[in-house]
């Protein structure tokens, strides 16, 4: 599986924890991906990532095994409070 260049985009408390709204990465999976993450930001963005959901492209993530397609936007988002 080839990687693929994707945008990730942080949203409340995940974009408090990685300490950017946005960055680009190159990764063939979404658990690709998480690992990257995790590496470049650190334990406080792990802690809040294992709450997290995901986006890919507007679509729920639910197998972090599946292929990103090039140009993914990536959204990672944490439980939000109220509804």
């Amino acid at each position: 599986m080839s990687s693929a260049p994707v945008t990730v985009r942080y949203f409340a408390g995940a974009r408090a924890a990685a300490g950017v709204d946005s960055e680009a990465r190159t990764a063939a999976t979404l658990e690709e991906l998480v690992g990257q993450l995790v590496d470049a930001h650190g334990d406080r963005l792990e802690r809040v990532l294992t709450a997290c959901s995901f986006l890919v492209d507007g679509a729920a993530a639910r197998d972090r095994h599946a292929a990103l397609a090039p140009g993914a936007v990536v959204d990672v988002l944490p439980p939000f409070a109220g509804g």
